[in-house]
């Protein structure tokens, strides 16, 4: 069974309880950024982001069922307040939930339904080779891009190549991309980079990043580079590591063939394991 399968199975089973990215974790055995980023790749819907739609969807329900208590109901449904309840509610499908109570249907209402991932065939991936790795320094263009927005990554790059020529100390002329820090919501930090030796400042509008020492899985993405999140969902859903994937930031490493005119020559995935 692939992760984002376990993962889903463990949110219906478990929809009234306590219910969190990082427990979720837990209960599928990875550390929260493998699982945040195989489910997102597997179901286009962040983890969070797709319990808050299911809570909410069912409480709807239940709401045009006749439900008394709307205070009742949030709680069940992990909602502090009746106000917070509110808010979401209203957020997530335009009305209110004394509106939907009043009227008694969900008809018109953009309900999430329980979400079935296939298992068939996927693309079969495994490591090239391992590398460990002694603290790596970056400087770059860092963005926050929200989920399911990565198409705005490649106008990203075109921005920090403008920027390229004013950074000194160069490690490593090829360009690196470092994902970090991906929140519940599946919101993360993009870094268009290049590796430095040292780094006691950087050029204005651009960020210095360090990562610690670490072993990678390095994988090789052959094709065009906006099939990149294929490669990706392979890995999160259907790759085990022996020692696990950790919850640090994953690295993208331009070959030296790469041609960034038409998106071939090929791309390292540096996968960071526990």
């Amino acid at each position: 069974m692939t992760l984002a399968n376990r993962a889903l199975f463990a949110i219906e089973r478990n929809l009234r309880t306590e219910l969190s990215l990082a427990g979720l974790a837990g209960v599928c055995k990875v550390s929260r950024y493998h699982l945040a980023h195989a489910f997102g790749e597997t179901t286009g819907m962040p983890v969070m982001g797709y319990v808050r739609g299911r809570r909410l969807s069912e409480a709807a329900r239940r709401l045009a069922d006749g439900a008394d208590n709307i205070l009742d109901l949030a709680l069940d449904y992990g909602y502090a307040s009746h106000e917070a309840f509110s808010r979401a509610f209203r957020a997530q499908f335009g009305k209110t939930p004394e509106a939907v109570r009043r009227e008694g249907s969900v008809e018109k209402l953009p309900l999430l339904n329980p979400v079935s991932v296939g298992e068939g065939a996927r693309k079969k991936v495994a490591p090239h080779r391992t590398e460990e790795q002694g603290e790596l320094i970056y400087i770059g263009l860092a963005e926050t891009i929200p989920f399911g927005a990565s198409h705005t990554i490649p106008a990203q790059w075109e921005r920090f190549v403008q920027r390229y020529g004013e950074i000194d100390g160069k490690a490593d002329p090829v360009p690196w991309g470092v994902n970090a820090s991906m929140d519940d919501d599946g919101n993360f930090t993009y870094l268009a980079a290049v590796k430095v030796r040292r780094a006691a400042a950087a050029p204005k509008g651009l960020t210095i990043l360090r990562v610690p020492q670490r072993r990678y899985a390095v994988f090789r993405h052959e094709d065009h580079v906006y099939t990149l999140p294929q490669t990706y969902a392979a890995i999160w859903n259907d790759w085990t590591a022996d020692t696990g994937i950790a919850d640090a930031p994953s690295l993208e490493r331009h070959l030296d063939t790469f041609d960034t005119r038409t998106g071939y020559g090929g791309v390292e995935i540096w996968i960071p394991l526990i």
